[in-house]
């Protein structure tokens, strides 16, 4: 980490910034952050089985945090490992903080990769292109057609329903798809995205930005956390922002609830087993 932090301290003159970037192998340097951001976690490696890949990242994840809460009491996490909405969970846990100062990283990625995907298909400006995806982080999560605008024009008046439907599955898939082109998993787009979400909170922005935020009675979720819009701000999640969705949107977005529900239990029954510390 000490040459990739120098590499990108280096480039400070280029991009004309004045952060002062370090690199540490131990946590002590990061003592009283106030964003703490976890990315740990393995990927899924031949002949690993899903149970192990959740009990590994598990006891990663919870590791970590337990080593912020420590040292930065007064921090907001940022969960980016996968699963990510059990790993959020697993996060919230470990860390012992509030449910608002713990969030995960997956709304603004999947909302990023939408509207880039729609700029493509328009020949537009990505900047002109508003969108809004909720769910979990994966092939459940619901992307919302009625709230895509381009300039402020529903995307269905622009797109006709085959394209929206094939640019949704794109965007279902577009983590596998970097998979497939790369060998690895995208970190360009991820990061950019966790910094969208640490500027926000860092400058009180009060940004409506979609992530993994604890829903205990919001959209008539409980007890999870889950990809929601959310105004995002010093306190961490300020707000759910419940809008309104039909009964299609609000069915995708139970099944999505259903299959995060379905991970933790998985993560419950690991713990049981005694496979998880």
């Amino acid at each position: 980490p000490q040459g990739k932090a120098l590499d990108m301290q280096e480039s400070s003159p280029i991009h004309g910034f004045d952060t002062r970037v370090t690199g540490t192998n131990d946590y002590g340097p990061t003592e009283n952050s106030d964003v703490c951001i976890i990315t740990a976690g393995l990927p899924r490696s031949p002949g690993m089985s899903r149970d192990d890949l959740l009990a590994k990242n598990t006891e990663i994840v919870g590791g970590v945090a337990e080593q912020f809460a420590e040292g930065s009491p007064d921090s907001t996490i940022i969960v980016v490992a996968n699963p990510l909405d059990v790993m959020t969970y697993v996060a919230y846990e470990a860390s012992g903080f509030p449910s608002h100062r713990v969030m995960g990283m997956a709304g603004v990625l999947d909302t990023g990769r939408f509207r880039s995907f729609i700029a493509e298909a328009l020949d537009v400006s990505v900047r002109d292109v508003q969108a809004l995806l909720m769910g979990g982080h994966g092939d459940t999560m619901v992307p919302l057609p009625r709230y895509t605008t381009i300039g402020g024009i529903p995307v269905t008046q622009l797109l006709d329903d085959d394209t929206i439907d094939e640019i949704v599955e794109r965007t279902k898939g577009a983590g596998g798809e970097i998979v497939d082109l790369m060998g690895t998993s995208a970190w360009y787009a991820p990061g950019a995205a966790a910094a969208e979400m640490t500027e926000a909170i860092l400058k009180d922005n009060k940004r409506i930005l979609p992530c993994a935020a604890y829903c205990d009675g919001a959209y008539d979720l409980h007890d999870l956390f889950i990809g929601v819009p959310v105004k995002l701000g010093a306190g961490g999640v300020e707000e759910i922002i419940e809008v309104d969705l039909d009964s299609e949107e609000r069915a995708q977005l139970k099944t999505s609830a259903g299959h995060v529900h379905s991970n933790l239990e998985d993560l419950e029954r690991l713990r049981e087993e005694g496979k998880i510390g």
